[in-house]
Order: structure tokens, then sequence, then C-alpha cells
């Protein structure tokens, strides 16, 4: 089934007297959320006991749990030393995943630098291939691993990008991120039809068994003409993306994703937002 939850901890949760993502599973629960995104943005700094307590606590609460690789990945890197590194953030980002009983590790996966654009596409596409043998060769190709549409224009990761690195093998299915769809396309979704168009066209490449359960991000994020500049919270009536054209489109095209808010501080609100918009179409 569908399942809505936050990215990280609202800040309602944290005035409500919560410190610990441990109390974050029972907390979604309570509020009527269904999975939860923990983050490596900074750094993997959690120690294999906590991550197996987290891991402990969402399964016991029913929540579905994923995890975001550390930011500094870039697979476009010219320097193969830090190439190399990248694969490392996301390899131990799976490891961690897996002491947290989750399956799905979403990343970015480059950025564009001095190069040109297909220069940059090429070496990323190449070293996701690299990334997919290191996975089975660690054994992780039972997880699921996520690259992610970006919102800023000198980042790799347009929706074609995302679905040709996703075409590498099996082990790989997007994270469509429509907020940055949105802010890299200034403005480009309002309608039912534009969600279907770009859906329809990753269903057509990548097959219904890989997108029917898809994960994505959504958030409104303001932009500039170079694309995202920040995150806002669905109050906001200047930027988009609406969720509402996007329900009817995930229902008419039979999709079922994990969709993860990235509100700025009312991630779990919003989430519970989507969740009944949905419900009620």
């Amino acid at each position: 089934m569908i399942k809505f939850g936050p990215s990280g901890n609202s800040e309602s949760f944290f005035a409500e007297g919560h410190k610990t993502s441990v109390e974050a599973a029972f907390w979604c629960k309570e509020k009527g959320l269904d999975c939860y995104e923990y983050s490596f943005g900074r750094g993997i700094t959690l120690g294999v006991e906590k991550a197996r307590e987290i891991g402990r606590a969402f399964k016991e609460n029913g929540i579905s749990i994923s995890v975001h690789a550390p930011y500094f990945i870039n697979f476009a890197n010219p320097d193969d030393e830090k190439a190399f590194n990248s694969y490392n953030y996301v390899l131990q980002s799976a490891e961690f995943m897996r002491y947290m009983q989750g399956e799905r590790i979403v990343f970015h996966p480059a950025a564009q630098g001095k190069a040109s654009r297909e220069e940059a596409v090429s070496l990323t596409l190449d070293r996701i291939k690299i990334l997919r043998d290191m996975i089975y060769e660690n054994n992780l190709q039972d997880m699921k691993f996520c690259p992610e549409t970006m919102g800023k224009l000198a980042q790799i990761g347009t929706i074609e990008e995302i679905t040709d690195f996703c075409m590498v093998d099996k082990c790989f299915i997007p994270t469509v991120d429509f907020g940055h769809v949105n802010a890299r396309e200034q403005g480009s979704l309002k309608t039912v039809s534009d969600y279907k168009s770009r859906l329809e066209y990753m269903i057509e490449k990548l097959g219904m068994e890989k997108m029917k359960n898809f994960h994505v991000h959504f958030s409104k994020i303001q932009y500039s003409s170079k694309g995202e500049i920040r995150h806002l919270t669905f109050d906001d009536d200047v930027y988009g993306p609406e969720f509402e054209p996007l329900a009817v489109a995930l229902k008419d095209l039979k999709l079922e994703p994990i969709i993860i808010c990235e509100s700025a501080g009312t991630q779990a609100e919003d989430a519970l937002r989507m969740k009944n918009i949905y419900f009620s179409k």
C-alpha cells in the first residue's frame, strides 16, 4: 500500500518533549503516519547498537524506515579517490539500513562541476555501474538503492537521468522528488497531466514492477532561475507544487509509492495532510 511519513522529526516532535528517533516510531504511529526517513546527510555518526535500537522501535510500531545517504556523494567527481568515498557512503548507509531493518537507501547522484553535462552524466552512469558491482560484492543486492531527482540545474538528476541510472540493475529504483522537479523546471508541475506525463515516461522505461512502489520526496520549494533555493511548508501559496494533482495521477496509474515529506519543520503535519488528501480523492 501507499505510505506517507516525514523526513526526520518535525518541530512539533521536539516541542512535545521528544528527543531521539527511537521515540519517533511510536510518535509517527500515533499521528497516523506509515513511514519515516532517517537522514545521514551530514555523515554516518550513529553507532551500530543505536541503529539496531531504532530499527526495533520502528519494527515494533509497524512504521517503514528508509535512510538518506550523506550529501557528500558525487559520482561525477573527476577525482577517483573522492569517487571511491562516494561508493563507501552508499554502502555504509546500506549496512546501517540493514541494522535498522529497512531496505531503501536514497542518495544524490552527482554535481556537474566544470565538466560538460554530457561528460558528467556519462561519468556518473559509469560509476553507478561500478556501484552496482560493489553492491553485489558486499551481498547488499536485496536492498533498494534510490538515486534522487535534484532541484538545482548544476546537479545531475533530471527525470531522464535518474531513469537511465535505474535501468542499470534491478536493485536501483527512482526517488522522484517532485519539489526538485518543479524547481529545476521553473514551476512545471501544475496539472494531473503534468505529473502523469513524467510518471508514464518512467513506467515505459523502467516497467511497472519497478515503478509500482517507487520512492517519493515531496515538499514545496522556493526556486530561482538556477533551480532550488529552499524548502517551504504547505502553507506557502507562492511556490509549488501542489499535492492534489499528484494524488489523482498516482491513483489513475495505480502507483503506490512510499511518500516522504520534506517540508521545513512541518514534515509530519504535511505528510498527514497528503495522506488525508489522497484518501479523500
